[in-house]
Parts: structure tokens; C-alpha cells; sequence
């Protein structure tokens, strides 16, 4: 009897931290990964291109011009994204009219302006900082393709 009841509670003990575990495993925190490219582009591009990519965002309907769609750049270039090419238009190189002329590019240079700002806290190449940015918005962008 007293074996029976020595089985019992290991059984019932068992049972309660098994459930106690998982109960503790669900309401932590899943681990969170940002995406970076996501995050540049929901803060500087979403408001004229859309969320989407679709060139629809709110601001759109204020400018004098259609924004154009980036979700079929690889469309009109043939099935290939022309990485180069976006890279060099949210950096400044290549001049965009709505953004900015080669001498005041916006996203480039408003870039290196907040890695400035910043500082160099951590010993991070600033330069580096901002093509970084650069990349993962451009990435994001090809994500954002028409299948």
C-alpha cells in the first residue's frame, strides 16, 4: 500500500511539473528576430510605396506624380531584380527625382545624419552602419517581387 502511494505521488509530481514546464515554456516570450529590411522600409518607403510595394501608400494621393509600383521591378527588368540599380537609388547615387537630387540624396545621406548621431558607442564603422541599412532595405525590396 505504501508502495502504491509512493507511486502515486512521483506519478502526480511527475504530472504537475511536466505541466508546469510547458505552461511555463508557452507564455515566454517567443524569440524575436527583427527584420530589418521590413523595419527600414515600413519607416522610410511604406508611406509613398505602400505596404504592399504597391505604390499606394497614404501620402501618395499628395504627390503630383503616380509612385510606381516595386513589386514589378524584376517584372520589367526582364525576371531579374536589378539589385544595383535599387541600391543606388535609396542610397542617392542614382538621382530619383521625388528623392532628392545627387547633391542632397535623401535616404543615403539621412543615413549617415542618424549613424552620426548615434555615435560610435560600440566601435561600429558608421560607413558600415549605413550600408548595412542600405542592403537590408534593398533585400526587402526584392522580397517584395511579384511571383
Amino acid at each position: 500500500m505504501q508502495f502504491n502511494l509512493i507511486r502515486a505521488f512521483t506519478i502526480g509530481a511527475l504530472a504537475v511539473g511536466t505541466v508546469a514546464i510547458a505552461s511555463a515554456q508557452q507564455s515566454a516570450p517567443a524569440e524575436q528576430s527583427v527584420d530589418r529590411g521590413k523595419y527600414e522600409y515600413d519607416g522610410h518607403c511604406a508611406a509613398c510605396h505602400g505596404s504592399s510595394g504597391a505604390g499606394d501608400g497614404p501620402y501618395s494621393s499628395y504627390l503630383n506624380k503616380p509612385i510606381p509600383s516595386l513589386t514589378s521591378l524584376s517584372k520589367k527588368n526582364g525576371g531579374v531584380f536589378p539589385f544595383e540599380q535599387v541600391h543606388e537609388i535609396i542610397d542617392g547615387r542614382k538621382e530619383v527625382r521625388a528623392h532628392g537630387s545627387v547633391g542632397m540624396p535623401i535616404w543615403g545621406r539621412r543615413f549617415r545624419i542618424e549613424a552620426a548621431r548615434r555615435g560610435d558607442d560600440f566601435g561600429a564603422d558608421l560607413e558600415a552602419v549605413v550600408r548595412a541599412r542600405i542592403l537590408a532595405l534593398t533585400e526587402y525590396i526584392y522580397r517584395l517581387q511579384a511571383k
